[in-house]
């Protein structure tokens, strides 16, 4: 009888809990309302990878204008950037043994000069240095002479180097313009020989050379 008695308010408790507990549920799904909907899920695309920059391959053929001016600055340069390094040896031999000469011929042109002006004026004052050694009694013609043909090979060997210096950078520009031109073995030429009427109508041959490739 005593568990009876207790059943009854016990059962009724939980009554009033799990309608509490359902009432709280309806209060939730009143705020969320599409909470209990199946939404469909989304997934974006990732962002492309940033592709990556294009390998500059060396140009084969480089400017001549580029290859010119850089042999006028440094004698050779040319040569190297037109792969032809085994130029550069020539080149350096043929300015440094024009250089040297010519100092020595400048050298041996003041000497004499020197030797003549004194010698061409018994109260010289030295204007161009004393007299070498060597050069003491001897004829003054002899001097003079000496000194006009220094005087002359010095300038024209100064000449030389700078039209040496000149052509190793024509050669360089030379080269870099040729270097385009295909001059490989399967180049063929082709004639071709025409009648052809001028416009004076006078008969005439026409001879026209066609370069192909046989490939």
């Amino acid at each position: 009888m005593s568990s009876g008695r207790y059943s009854y308010p016990l059962l009724l408790l939980l009554f009033w809990i799990g309608l509490g507990t359902l009432q709280s549920c309806d209060e939730l799904f009143a705020q969320n309302p599409d909470r209990n909907q199946n939404q469909p899920v989304s997934f974006s695309e990732p962002d492309p990878l940033p592709e990556p920059d294009p390998v500059l391959e060396p140009d084969p053929f480089p400017d001549p204008d580029d290859v010119f001016f850089r042999s006028l600055m440094v004698p050779g340069w040319g040569q190297v950037i037109n792969d032809q390094s085994w130029k550069v040896p020539v080149i350096a031999g043929a300015l440094a043994g024009v250089a040297i000469y010519s100092v020595y011929l400048d050298r041996e042109y003041r000497d004499y000069r020197a030797a003549f002006y004194n010698a061409s004026r018994p109260d010289s004052d030295e204007k161009f240095g004393p007299t070498p050694t060597d050069l003491i009694n001897v004829n003054i013609n002899q001097l003079r002479s000496n000194r006009n043909t220094l005087r002359n090979r010095r300038d024209f060997m100064i000449v030389m180097f700078g039209a040496a210096y000149l052509l190793q950078g024509v050669d360089a520009y030379v080269y870099a313009h040729m270097r385009s031109f295909d001059v490989s073995d399967d180049l063929s030429i082709a004639p071709s020989i025409r009648p052809d009427i001028l416009a004076s109508n006078t008969p005439g041959v026409t001879l026209r050379l066609d370069f192909y490739s046989r490939k």
